[in-house]
C-alpha cells in the first residue's frame, strides 16, 4: 500500500469493531475531522467512514422464484400486479424490472404519460408485506403439464426472492439543464426551458462512490447497506468506467464507477426501496444503499475527507447535447454551489433541484455508523478488484 506512516487492515479494524473500540464516524464528519487535524491524524483517528445515497435507480429488478403449484408450470409469460416479469430463466424463476411499466400503461401515448404502476412499485408492495397477484401462462410439456396459473403472493411466502440491481451507486453524474425551448420530461425531472432549472442526483460528499474515488477499498464481495439490510457488490456495474477526468484531488468530474449489488429482499424496508413515477419518462425504483469505507491509511482518509466544495460535476444540455450523444458542457459545478440553490449557466443564474435525498442519504450513513458501533456489522475484505481499479495503484497521489 505504499509508504504510509499509518498502516491498518481491515481485520484489525473488525477486531476493534468487535472489542466496541472502533472509530466510526460518517462522511460528513469526516470532512470536518480531516480539515481540522489532517489526513494522517485523522486516519489515527478514524477506523471507518460511513456514506449514503438515497436516489432513483433505474437498473434495479428483483429475481424470485414464486413456487411450484401442482399440476406443475414451466411459466412462458409472467405478470405482478399487471407488470410483466421476464421468465426466461427456468420454469417459475423470473426476474421484474423496475422500469418495466404495467401492460395496460398508456406510456407516452397521452403526453406527458404519469407511468403510475410498474416494476418498482411491485417490489415496493412485495417489501411493504403486500399481496401482489401473479399471473402465469404456458405452452404444457410432459414435466410441466400446466398451461395457466394464478394466485396471490407476498415476499414472506415466497421461496426465494432477491434485489439484483445491474447498476446502482453511480459515481458522480451530470447536472442535467434544458437549452430548448420547449420543456423537456426526462429521467432526471422535469426541465424547464431556457435553462429554468438544473437537476443534479448525486449526494456529494455523502455519496459512496465519491469516497473512495479510485475503489480502493470497495471492490467485489464488500459489505453494504443495502434497502435497509445488508447486501454486497456482486460486480461492477453497467456504464462502469474509471478512465474519466479527474480533479487534481482524484474526485471523478463525470460519471464514473458503477455497482452491480445484491441482497435479501425479505430482509428490507420499504422505507428504502420505493417505487417511483416520473412524469413524460417512466416508472424506477428509489433505492437506499450506503458503504462503510475502511480508513486503511492516511490516502484513504484524505479522499473519504472530500467535501461538496471539492467535488464536482459537469453541466450538460438534456435537449440536444444528450440525446445525440455529444460529448459537450456548459460549466463545471461544485456540490456545494448545486446544494446552494442556484449556479451560473451561460451567465445567468440558474436555480438547483435535486432528484435524490439528502437527508435520506444522511439517514443511511448514520444507520450504517450504529450497525457497526454496535457490532452488528463487520467490513469484509474483497475478494477482488472491480475492473478498472487496477489501473490506479494504491499510492499516496498527494506529492
Amino acid at each position: 500500500m505504499g509508504d504510509y506512516k499509518v498502516k491498518k487492515t481491515i481485520e484489525e479494524i473488525n477486531e476493534k469493531i468487535r472489542r466496541g473500540e472502533a472509530v466510526v464516524v460518517t462522511a460528513e464528519e469526516m470532512v470536518k475531522i480531516v480539515r481540522e487535524v489532517g489526513p494522517e491524524e485523522a486516519a489515527r483517528e478514524v477506523d471507518v467512514v460511513t456514506t449514503g445515497t438515497f436516489s432513483p435507480m433505474c437498473s434495479s429488478g428483483a429475481f424470485i422464484n414464486f413456487g411450484h403449484p401442482v399440476p406443475t408450470i414451466k411459466a412462458y409469460r409472467v405478470w405482478l400486479n399487471g407488470v410483466p416479469a421476464y421468465a426466461g430463466l427456468a420454469a417459475v424463476d423470473i426476474y421484474i424490472g423496475a422500469t418495466e411499466p404495467a401492460e395496460d400503461d398508456p406510456l407516452n401515448k397521452v403526453f406527458p404519460g404519469e407511468f403510475r404502476y410498474g416494476g418498482g412499485h411491485v417490489i415496493h408492495d412485495l417489501v411493504a408485506g403486500k399481496k401482489v397477484h401473479l399471473r402465469a401462462i404456458a405452452y404444457g410439456t410432459h414435466c410441466y403439464p400446466r398451461k395457466e396459473y394464478e394466485t396471490e403472493i407476498t415476499l414472506k411466502d415466497l421461496p426465494y426472492a432477491v434485489l439484483c440491481n445491474p447498476r446502482n451507486a453511480y459515481q458522480n453524474y451530470n447536472c442535467a439543464i434544458n437549452l430548448s425551448e420547449k420543456t423537456l420530461y426526462t429521467y432526471m425531472g422535469v426541465l424547464r426551458p431556457h435553462a429554468g432549472n438544473a437537476n443534479y442526483a448525486t449526494a456529494g460528499q455523502l455519496s459512496p462512490l465519491l469516497k473512495d474515488p479510485y475503489l480502493k477499498t470497495i471492490g467485489i464481495g464488500t459489505r453494504i447497506f443495502l434497502g435497509g439490510a445488508k447486501g454486497y457488490v456482486v460486480w461492477a456495474g453497467t456504464q462502469h468506467r474509471m478512465e474519466v477526468k479527474r480533479t487534481e484531488k482524484g474526485a471523478p468530474l463525470a460519471p464514473a464507477a458503477t455497482l452491480m449489488v445484491l441482497g435479501n429482499l425479505k430482509e428490507m424496508d420499504p422505507r428504502w426501496v420505493v417505487g417511483t413515477s416520473h412524469l413524460g419518462y417512466g416508472c424506477s425504483l428509489a433505492v437506499g444503499l450506503g458503504i462503510p469505507i475502511p480508513v486503511l491509511n492516511e490516502e484513504v482518509a484524505r479522499f473519504a475527507g472530500l467535501g461538496d466544495d471539492e467535488l464536482f460535476t459537469q453541466v450538460v444540455d438534456y435537449a440536444y447535447d444528450y440525446p445525440n450523444g455529444i460529448k459537450r458542457h456548459y460549466g463545471i459545478v461544485s456540490y456545494a454551489e448545486l446544494k446552494s440553490g442556484k449556479i451560473k449557466v451561460l451567465d445567468k443564474e440558474v436555480p438547483t433541484v435535486p432528484i435524490s435525498s439528502y437527508v435520506r442519504a444522511r439517514e443511511i450513513a448514520e444507520i450504517l455508523k450504529r450497525w457497526i458501533q454496535n457490532g452488528e456489522m463487520l467490513l469484509t475484505e474483497p475478494v477482488a478488484p472491480l475492473p478498472g481499479a487496477e489501473l490506479f495503484p494504491f499510492r499516496d497521489r498527494s506529492s
